[in-house]
């Protein structure tokens, strides 16, 4: 059976995707993260005194999808807030934060040599950029 949507990129590009965040998520799952508690970890934690606002805006999530992600964080003991001025507080790690980031960061590792390790020799210095050139443009 042919399948014209092969020769499509968007096409490709979308199923890539859904196969590496599915491979993602499922290396994720014993340190007992989900990859948007992951990228929420990282930027908070190179991030002093970030707020909620701003990680919504760095990670594009939408407000009403953040208030449940830093609830989710902060019941676990992961992040805690801290008054920044009148009305904003700044998130930070807490220890037990740190250190499931430090789980986390080895689980990443290994799936990003993985799936590096993936493309072709001769395509992997170009990967990033191009990827990069798709949404930062």
């Amino acid at each position: 059976m042919k399948d014209p949507l092969l020769s499509l990129p968007g096409y490709s590009l979308r199923r890539a995707a859904a196969a590496m965040m599915a491979e993602f998520a499922a290396r994720l799952e014993p340190v007992g993260l989900r990859i948007a508690d992951v990228s929420a970890l990282l930027v908070i934690g190179a991030n002093a005194r970030i707020t909620a606002s701003q990680l919504g805006r760095m990670l594009d999530i939408q407000r009403a999808n953040m208030v449940p992600l830093v609830a989710r964080l902060e019941d676990a003991g992961l992040i805690e807030r801290t008054p920044l001025d009148g009305k904003s507080h700044s998130l930070g790690l807490t220890e037990a934060g740190e250190a499931k980031l430090t789980d986390a960061r080895r689980v990443i590792s290994d799936f990003e040599n993985w799936l590096i390790g993936k493309v072709p020799a001769e395509h992997r210095d170009h990967l990033v950029p191009a990827l990069d050139a798709l949404w930062r443009n």
